[in-house]
């Protein structure tokens, strides 16, 4: 009886772990235009002054997203720059952000301050934020700083062709 406990949990402690390391694998993010931002190099600097300006690094948005709990188990934010997805972020939190005009709270999403290259992945333009499911994201190319990210990267057909040639 003792040992046949043993191994249902056993079992149970397997499934869950095998349950988490899937859904870190597919963890969903939010997709984000860089309204007025023209390069990675810009976004920083900007990210660099509203940091060192309230403390932490915050992006307002004027809604919570619904779908929150999936998000803060792993995802992140990928910024759209000059219609190319090109780095993302961390999101650490979701805070309550009260404006000092009298109004509706907005929500300030609380991102980790390091910006991590991905591979430059073609997206059209949209208002507001989007989800991006985990499958989808584009791979990571490492941190911004340590790696060279191409301005004017190929298209994402000609891109994916040349990678499977293994010329990319």
């Amino acid at each position: 009886m003792f040992r046949a406990r043993q191994a249902s949990r056993t079992r149970d402690i397997m499934f869950r772990a095998r349950q988490a390391s899937r859904t870190r694998d597919v963890a969903l993010h939010l997709l984000k235009l860089a309204v007025g931002i023209d390069g990675v190099d810009h976004l920083r600097a900007v990210q660099a002054a509203r940091l060192e300006r309230l403390g932490r690094l915050i992006h307002v948005t004027r809604f919570t997203p619904r779908r929150a709990e999936e998000i803060l188990a792993g995802g992140s934010m990928y910024w759209v720059i000059r219609h190319r997805i090109r780095v993302r972020q961390r999101i650490l939190a979701f805070d309550r952000h009260e404006t000092k005009a009298a109004g509706k709270p907005k929500c300030a999403i609380v991102l980790d301050p390091e910006l991590i290259a991905t591979d430059p992945v073609h997206r059209r333009p949209h208002q507001g934020w989007r989800y991006l499911e985990g499958t989808a994201a584009p791979r990571d190319l490492g941190p911004v700083g340590t790696v060279e990210i191409p301005e004017d990267a190929f298209p994402p057909d000609m891109a994916a062709e040349l990678r499977a040639l293994g010329l990319l």
